[in-house]
């Protein structure tokens, strides 16, 4: 019978059983992250470039309605489609990855099961996560002159959020070298990504690091989409020199 060597302690489990249980959990959430970046990300880059293209958004920013009213609504909005879109597939994928177990063998009795404050966590993670990605489409977004502009703006969204899911997929955050681990850390996005690995191993304080470090990011983008929804820059593409 195989046994495991984890964490200095022995466990009646084969090796490539752990191993394909732990490369299942670094897959669902990943996939489901980088989805609902590209698709609540891309809606509120491409709306904002159809707006100034239709000029509706002139229009509303003539309205007695608060700047940060306008962007709190873009961003409630996208974030309720993303939420959707994350209880889709997340059911979706974790019913077809279960059809293929063939091996029933208990790895909760040993400590690799996540718990509902686990659960909560992740939850936490994937919104900070989210909030700080829709902010940084909007400070994106505004720059954008019509709806093809917009188009090639969602392209570094796009690489932001496929790249780390690739990293975390196929080579994990533990095994990475220090200058890329801080590049990973750095981008908000990889933060729900590596969390079902972490809180498996217990290891708390990287996860928690990480959403406070989410929700640094997303009032730091909301603070600049907040300045520049009062200058010209959302118009005109430039500052107007007074």
């Amino acid at each position: 019978e195989e046994k495991t060597i984890f964490k200095e302690k022995e466990i009646n489990v084969p090796p490539s059983l752990l191993l394909q249980f732990f490369s299942t959990q670094s897959t669902i959430i990943p996939i489901i992250v980088m989805i609902i970046i590209l698709t609540s990300g891309g809606m509120v880059i491409t709306s904002m470039g159809m707006e100034k293209e239709n000029k509706t958004l002139e229009t509303l920013l003539t309205l007695p309605i608060k700047r940060r009213s306008i962007i709190a609504g873009k961003i409630i909005g996208a974030a309720i489609v993303g939420f959707i879109i994350a209880v889709i597939y997340l059911a979706g994928f974790s019913y077809y990855i279960s059809s293929f177990s063939t091996e029933k063998i208990d790895l909760a009795s040993y400590g690799f099961k996540l718990g509902i404050i686990d659960y909560v966590i992740i939850a936490f993670s994937l919104f900070s996560a989210l909030l700080s990605g829709l902010s940084m489409c909007i400070v994106i977004g505004s720059f954008a002159k019509n709806f093809k502009s917009a188009q090639t703006l969602t392209l570094p969204i796009s690489a932001l959020a496929i790249i780390p899911m690739f990293i975390i997929m196929f080579k994990g955050f533990s095994s990475l070298p220090f200058v890329l681990k801080a590049i990973i850390f750095v981008i908000p996005f990889s933060h729900p990504m590596m969390a079902p690995s972490f809180l498996l191993m217990k290891e708390y304080g990287i996860v928690l690091a990480g959403i406070a470090y989410s929700l640094a990011f997303a009032l730091a983008c909301i603070a600049i989409a907040a300045y520049i929804f009062k200058t010209d820059l959302l118009l005109i593409g430039r500052i107007r020199k007074r």
